[in-house]
């Protein structure tokens, strides 16, 4: 069984972590508008829509967010189309299908009240303990350690700890770890500081170790071993998918296909599909008896695009439009169509509304 450890075993002598943290936090830190309030809602948003997103590429979404949902009541009311819509190209949807549900629940069972202590907020639908953990800390100072990935990074590196950070054993010493270096008496400012440092100083590659102000303590820099943690198990295999959108206008109307909850990007909008097993010609594409079923075997194409590759977590897809001058000979039971101008207003996977927004001018 693998020894426990903790940080008054790991920490080296002569070095105050927390004071150096806090003190470089203060010298250093983002002026970010999540870190002004103590209101439990808008610090979830920030959580929620930070998850696996840089804060440059969140920002504008948070601040959209917030001028249209100032409040969980809002947030609430809206409808699943609306707020996938906002999100759109943020990616991981279910994100934000679970904000909304996550909205709900706090409408329909704290009266609108956003929760700010980590036993409740773990009641709520797609809060987990890092996020719990992250809003009761940042909103009601309770002393909570916050473990996100720079979080993880920062540790796995300042004690030398070489258990990957996604295996159960090292959740739980990273987990360990972090509460005994929590400052009880700054719960907050402490969790700020430790994931400010990762994200800023303590990088995944190129970290600034040379004004590291803790890096005579830090294990990782004495054993030059800052390139090889943290320690992470290799993902399984990615699968390839292989998508082939049609496109059918006649300048005012486009032909739109529903998708439904089983699948990537549930419950949004594309263009009717055919998924194929390879990457075909136009030839071979055309001849696949499902393509004349819907098509018919005397298709006019006016473009067959080149191939796009756009990467989810477990997936990368191949992308590619058909532009047809001819109308389908049969629609799908979640194919419809729908003025060109309402595309603005539904949510399209991003890879797809590119497309769209060339050829549309959207």
């Amino acid at each position: 069984m693998k020894e426990k450890r903790y940080v008054s075993s790991l920490l080296l002598p002569g070095m105050n972590f927390n004071d150096e943290l806090l003190r470089w936090y203060y010298q250093n830190k983002r002026e970010l508008p999540w870190r002004n309030t103590t209101d439990a809602y808008i610090i979830w948003l920030s959580e929620i829509i930070l998850q696996q997103t840089r804060v440059d590429q969140g920002l504008p979404y948070f601040f959209r967010f917030v001028e249209k949902y100032p409040d969980v009541t809002s947030f609430a009311a809206a409808s699943e189309d609306e707020i996938l819509k906002l999100w759109q190209g943020l990616g991981y949807y279910s994100r934000g299908r679970n904000m909304l549900k996550t909205a709900r629940q706090v409408q329909q069972l704290y009266d609108g009240k956003f929760p700010q202590s980590y036993t409740e907020l773990l009641k709520l639908k797609g809060i987990g303990p890092y996020t719990a953990a992250a809003i009761a800390s940042f909103s009601a100072n309770e002393a909570r350690a916050v473990v996100d990935g720079n979080v993880y990074r920062v540790l796995a590196r300042y004690f030398g700890i070489d258990e990957p950070i996604n295996s159960t054993e090292g959740k739980k010493i990273f987990q360990a770890t972090a509460d005994e270096l929590l400052n009880i008496e700054q719960p907050a400012i402490h969790n700020q500081a430790i994931m400010e440092f990762g994200a800023t100083l303590c990088t995944p590659k190129n970290p600034a170790c040379g004004i590291c102000p803790v890096r005579t303590g830090c294990r990782a820099f004495i054993s030059n071993a800052v390139k090889v943690l943290p320690v992470k198990l290799k993902k399984g295999k990615v699968r390839d998918r292989f998508f082939n959108y049609f496109l059918f206008t006649d300048g005012h109307t486009v032909l739109l296909n529903k998708r439904n909850e089983k699948d990537i990007w549930a419950n949004m909008y594309d263009l009717p599909l055919i998924e194929t097993l390879s990457l075909l010609s136009q030839k071979e594409l055309v001849a696949l008896p499902i393509v004349t079923q819907f098509f018919g075997t005397n298709i006019n194409i006016l473009e067959f695009s080149q191939v796009k590759i756009h990467l989810l977590t477990h997936q990368r897809l191949h992308v590619r439009l058909i532009r047809l001058q001819n109308k389908p000979v049969k629609l799908s039971e979640q194919w419809f169509y729908i003025p060109v101008e309402d595309l603005k207003r539904l949510a399209i996977p991003k890879i797809l509304f590119i497309f769209l927004k060339n050829i549309f001018n959207l």
